[in-house]
């Protein structure tokens, strides 16, 4: 078939076979799933079944537990009497039970479920409960009863999410400045505000899905549609998310489908007795790096729970869509560890988990036929082919990939060379080397980036110096000079080339000091380095607002003149100079990166022309610069003698400085 991925790129010609193979693989589990209706929204309902219900006479609970010999429901409702209760076994391995009268479990009761397999007992959380606690004393976990009399009501009808994204990572526990874990309702008073502010579109929430070890950043789930207790209540999680479509911020929840917390007690693992009810069976089912579990995409009833879990938090949360965790782990059998992907076979081969691909594949379907306006991220770097083109071309059905090699170049750079040795060539191809007809997220740091052991651009930039000199009364301080002045060039650069949408993790926008370290064991449970100082960007004695405000300067200037999601056209590269000049959308951006070397009446390229302007310039005294650019200013482009008869004017290209030109309209 004449799928468009082959027109996009000839090479994958070479796997045609590979592809039409993929695709067939959806078509055929669509068919086999939806009982060839193709309505796979009413396949994923797992979470209006299973799980505990309201009847018109109290409550049922159902579970599939297909290992297990027993199953009871039991809780402080009987005093936590684990053989009071026994469930009723029915048909392919479902258990339920129905509670009426005054033995009808109750908002804010606790229960559990005990399991029995060869005369062997284990309690476990419910597969499906919607809001888990831990006991303040004894830190033991159990799934609370959230029965609520009237539905949340929402007020998001009319919200219409812009395009293309700009996203803001967050973390809601970690957002408060005090040492502590933070709330929801705190999220949206203090930091909500702050994000609309500074003209994100849309926010990314780390850590949703509940998992019992704060530390794990959230990638350990065990409760698949509970949203995290330690937060606050489901509702307050609903309002939070109501009040950002209010203010126009799309809100993304980072899903982790990729693979599972190895807990018995609190998770998935070992619910009926056996290793195999959910995940691969034996070493197969165990991540050789992470030491987690690892779904079986191949059974049909592990997809019927996973696609549930979207559409439960599309339908009963109103996210906007998905960033997929670990999507490089789920795509090949050894979970890219140690891979280069430095060929097309490398795709494509006995090494490639297709179930994995095809599940993807269904996932994308599905929520993309649950909302239109749904986006979908993919954390991939291998960089699978197709990954972001639609399942109709031959693609998996993402909107975007994270350009995960950008951060990497970044950091590379910083700790192996000095500025001036940069190529801005490298620069150049890493940022717009992606494929032209797959859209990525672009970002120069994220989560990854700032988590201890690494250190966010701006601590590689400055280091120990970020402790004394970033008063505005520390003068001539040349580490804090470049610090400055690189970090809202590498933005500028990354902005403006690396996506056709971008991301920043909160609190980089204005340089937020040192690591993120959560609470544990080895830190004495400290908080310190577990929280967002935002005062240090509110104070006027600090220069940590200059780069807030810079890099809200520069999200305005993407939004105003259309900048993300169009090709950036290099006009001009020389490395002894540190010279870059590229167009985008007629902007015109000329970065000099020499430590020391400014320009008088340098040439700039550019595209037609008439009067430029400046825009934007990273040197500006009000984002902490020196002011060596005169705004005012207005330059003329027009064809100069010796400059092989192209458009341009004679500028003024400070040291360490970006700016962007913008054609004067009459």
């Amino acid at each position: 078939m004449a799928y468009k991925i082959f027109a996009y790129d000839s090479l994958l010609n070479s796997y045609r076979d590979d592809i039409e193979r993929r695709m067939e693989s959806f078509v055929e589990k669509l068919d086999e799933l939806t009982e060839g209706s193709g309505k796979l929204s009413d396949f994923a309902n797992g979470h209006k079944y299973f799980g505990l219900h309201r009847t018109r006479d109290g409550v049922i609970y159902r579970e599939w537990a297909p290992g297990a010999d027993e199953l009871h429901l039991f809780g402080d409702f009987n005093g936590w009497n684990g053989l009071s209760h026994p469930m009723q076994r029915r048909e392919n391995g479902v258990f339920e039970i129905e509670l009426t009268g005054d033995e009808a479990l109750k908002n804010g009761q606790k229960y559990k479920v005990l399991v029995t397999k060869d005369g062997h007992t284990e309690e476990h959380i419910p597969t499906y409960a919607d809001y888990v606690v831990q006991d303040p004393v004894t830190y033991i976990w159990s799934a609370e009863v959230n029965l609520p009399e009237e539905p949340f009501e929402w007020h998001d009808q009319d919200f219409n999410p812009t395009l293309p994204p700009v996203i803001y990572e967050c973390h809601i526990g970690m957002a408060t400045e005090e040492y502590r874990v933070g709330t929801y309702r705190e999220f949206e008073e203090n930091v909500l505000p702050r994000i609309v502010a500074d003209g994100y579109n849309t926010i990314q929430v780390m850590a949703i899905q509940e998992h019992p070890y704060y530390a794990s950043f959230g990638y350990q789930v065990t409760n698949f549609f509970a949203a995290s207790s330690r937060y606050g209540r489901p509702e307050e999680l609903k309002h939070l998310i109501d009040t950002a479509h209010a203010n126009g911020i799309r809100v993304l929840l980072d899903v982790v489908h990729s693979h599972a917390c190895p807990n018995v007690r609190e998770g998935l693992n070992h619910f009926d007795g056996t290793d195999y009810q959910f995940f691969h069976e034996g070493a197969l089912g165990n991540h050789p790096a992470w030491g987690t579990k690892l779904f079986n995409y191949g059974k049909n009833e592990v997809l019927h729970f996973l696609l549930s879990n979207l559409k439960y938090w599309m339908e009963e949360y109103h996210f906007d869509g998905f960033r997929f965790d670990g999507v490089t782990s789920m795509l090949y059998h050894n979970h890219g560890l140690g891979e280069s992907f430095d060929n097309y076979d490398k795709y494509f081969s006995m090494n490639t988990d297709t179930e994995a691909v095809t599940y993807l594949m269904l996932a994308n379907h599905l929520v993309h036929s649950l909302s239109g306006k749904a986006v979908t991220i993919a954390e991939d770097m291998s960089g699978m082919p197709g990954m972001c083109l639609p399942i109709n071309d031959g693609g998996i059905g993402f909107d975007y990939r994270l350009s995960m090699g950008v951060p990497d170049l970044w950091i590379r750079l910083l700790k192996e060379s000095r500025d001036e040795d940069w190529s801005l060539w490298q620069i150049w191809y890493e940022l717009t080397g992606h494929r032209s007809h797959e859209k990525v997220i672009g970002y120069c740091e994220s989560h990854d980036q700032a988590l201890v052991g690494d250190k966010t651009i701006m601590f590689w930039l400055c280091d120990q110096e970020m402790y004394w000199s970033m008063g505005r009364n520390c003068k001539n301080n040349l580490i804090i000079d470049r610090g400055m002045a690189l970090h809202k060039i590498i933005r500028l650069l990354t902005y403006s080339l690396a996506g056709s949408g971008y991301l920043n993790f909160m609190g980089n926008e204005f340089g937020h000091p040192e690591w993120i370290d959560f609470p544990r064991e080895g830190n004495g449970w400290s908080y310190h380095y577990c929280r967002r100082q935002w005062s240090l960007a509110d104070r006027t004695d600090l220069r940590y607002s200059y780069l807030g405000d810079f890099d809200k300067a520069m999200l305005k200037l993407g939004k105003d003149d259309d900048l993300l999601g169009h090709d950036a056209h290099n006009l001009y590269v020389h490395e002894g100079d540190k010279i870059l000049i590229y167009e985008k959308q007629g902007d015109v951006f000329a970065f000099n990166i020499h430590p020391t070397q400014s320009f008088t009446g340098y040439f700039v390229p550019t595209p037609e022309k008439g009067d430029y302007e400046v825009v934007l310039c990273t040197d500006d005294k009000e984002f902490g610069g020196y002011g060596r650019v005169d705004k005012s200013v207005v330059y003329h482009s027009e064809v100069l003698p010796g400059d092989d008869d192209r458009n341009g004017f004679l500028a003024y290209l400070p040291s360490r400085c970006g700016i962007v030109y913008r054609k004067v309209k009459k």
